[in-house]
This record gives C-alpha cells, structure tokens and sequence, in this order.
C-alpha cells in the first residue's frame, strides 16, 4: 500500500512544531463543538480532533442529518481532524467524502474504542484482532479513495486481549502520515497505566518500517510540560490528551496556573459551557441532544474551592440554562465576596 500523497497539514504542522504536538483526543460526548469551543478560548490545543461519528450512519441518508451535526466546528479550531469508525470499507469512503466537504483538514479511523457495542459492529480495538488484517487494509485503502488528498491518520490500541507488537508492525506498515497508540490493550482499557515503557521500541519500528509516518502516544499524560518530556524521551512527535482534561480543561495553556484560577472563573466557565452546549444542541426551541449529558462537565470546572461539592449537586439537578444560571449567580451572591 504506498503512502498518501504529502499534500497535507502534518507536514507543516511537524515543522512548526519540531518538538512535540498536543493533540486534543475524540472522546464521544466530551470533545463536541461546544467543547473546542471552550478549549479555543482558555487553552487550544496545536491539532484538534472530533469526536467520533459513525461512518454507516454518514455513508446513509437517513441517519446523515442528525449525525451530520457532529461534524460541526469553528474556523478557529483549525487545524481540525475528523474521525470516523466502521467496519465497512466502502462505508468509510463515502463518511470520507462527506468530511472533506465539510472541509475538514485530515480524517482519522478510530480502531481503538473498547466499547462492545461498536465492538460488535467488527470496529473500533476488534479491528486489532489478527483475523481482520485485510479488512483493516480494505478500509484505510477505501478511506483514503474517499478523502481524496486529505490526509487519512488511524488512531488504535497496543491489541486486544494481549500487547501485539505484530499488530503495531501492520499498521506502520500501512505508511500512514499519522499513526496514534492509545498505549493500552483493549482489555485493560483504562485500568492500568499506559505502557510508555514500550514507546521507544515502537518508535524504533516506525523509524525502520515507515519513517515518514509521525508517531503520537496516549495515555496518562498530565500536562505540557509532561508531554514535552514524552516526546524528548522516547523521540516521538506529539501526544494526545483526554481524560486529563478532566482534571485541568486548562491543561493546553502552559501559562495558567489552575491553583491560581479563581472560583468565579470556573463558575463563569461552567456557564459558558453550558450556553454553547444549548446554542449547538437547540433546533426550533426543543434540545436536539440530552440536557444531562453537559452535567458530567460540572465536575471539571466545579471543584477545588468551598461548598464546590454543594454546588455541584444543585447544578446536577438542573433542567435547563436557566436553572443553571440562576443556582450558580445565587452561589456567587452568597458565597463570592
């Protein structure tokens, strides 16, 4: 399988930033517009990605307009990866298409979810299984015909039941600009600490097999500077950050001291979520996406300070923006000097 041709953003993107890429992670129902929205404002990360969205549901036009809008973003976003997942190849391709129509600047294939029902659908970590070597082939061939000359990345897991090292080897093999390791087995999923201790192995197999593909880890990283350290250490390109958002949505701003952020920003931060969240999800004044599912955000921004904890459970029983509006003004009457 030959390589994509090299008209693409990785290369400009690896040569404006020799040292280390932060790479914003897709996590389904977390890294959505409203979200990047955020981190665009407080701390953007050097490449985003969205979150994943269903391939067979894109390549078909009834599902098409509501998973459409998952395709959604801001110009200052750039530049902006999309990710799909399928198990169709020719359901990749056409996704592919549609994403280059909606401009984004590369396409990535996740074959590293650990869910079981995407899992069942012969995608996401089962895709690491040996016996779907040539389907693997089949999609990213059919992907990158969709896409074009977007370039078209893949983003996995070290295996599924064990840590695979041919598995590792295949997908280098495939000659991908990007190549992304969640360095965790499917079955571990999140369990046990990364495994960076292999990471200088694999980069060495990159270095030999596709020495034109740039290399990202996932798993664990805690911050900028933890990131740098990452990469100089084992000569990787970037790395890519989820869960540890969670615990510092500021984490990409190297020059925010999150001990120094005062309560009424997290609050203020809270709120603006929560606006962007209705203003994306709102069609005809009835919510497109459940209310609740912004609530799981609340204990990111809502932590670390006095009644914190009591203000959490108030907003967790919010219904709406205004409800969340008014329990957190009334927290900062009577609590915020």
């Amino acid at each position: 399988m030959k390589q994509q041709k090299e008209n693409n953003f990785w290369t400009q993107l690896k040569q404006d930033n020799p040292e280390y890429i932060m790479a914003l992670a897709p996590m389904a129902d977390v890294t959505d517009n409203p979200f990047r929205r955020i981190l665009s404002e407080i701390g953007p990360p050097t490449v985003y990605w969205n979150e994943f969205v269903a391939a067979d549901g894109l390549a078909h036009t009834d599902a098409r307009p509501k998973l459409e809008r998952l395709l959604t973003y801001e110009q200052d976003q750039r530049p902006i990866v999309a990710q799909i997942f399928s198990g169709d190849a020719q359901n990749c391709r056409k996704a592919a298409e549609l994403c280059v129509e909606h401009g984004f600047d590369g396409i990535d294939i996740n074959m590293g979810c650990p869910a079981r029902n995407i899992i069942k659908q012969v995608s996401g970590s089962e895709l690491s299984k040996p016996e779907h070597r040539e389907r693997v082939r089949d999609i990213v061939e059919q992907t990158r015909i969709g896409a074009g000359d977007v370039p078209v990345s893949l983003k996995t897991r070290l295996g599924f039941n064990y840590i695979d090292m041919d598995w590792v080897e295949f997908v280098l093999g495939l000659q991908l600009p990007v190549l992304t390791l969640h360095l965790r087995t499917k079955s571990e999923m999140s369990k046990v600490p990364a495994h960076w201790e292999l990471m200088t192995e694999i980069r060495e197999m990159r270095d030999r097999i596709s020495p034109g593909t740039l290399l990202f880890g996932n798993g664990d990283v805690t911050s900028v500077e933890h990131g740098k350290q990452l990469c100089a250490e084992h000569g990787i390109d970037g790395v890519m950050v989820g869960r540890g958002l969670f615990t510092n949505p500021w984490l990409f701003n190297e020059s925010i001291n999150l001990e120094n952020v005062t309560v009424p920003e997290r609050i203020e931060l809270a709120v603006r979520h929560t606006e962007y969240y209705v203003q994306e999800n709102m069609i005809d004044g009835v919510m497109n996406k459940n209310f609740n599912l912004m609530k799981k955000f609340y204990k990111v921004y809502i932590n670390g300070f006095p009644g914190a904890k009591e203000l959490r459970v108030e907003m967790m029983s919010a219904k709406n923006l205004d409800d969340v509006k008014t329990i957190c003004q009334n927290f900062l009457d009577n609590h915020v000097e």
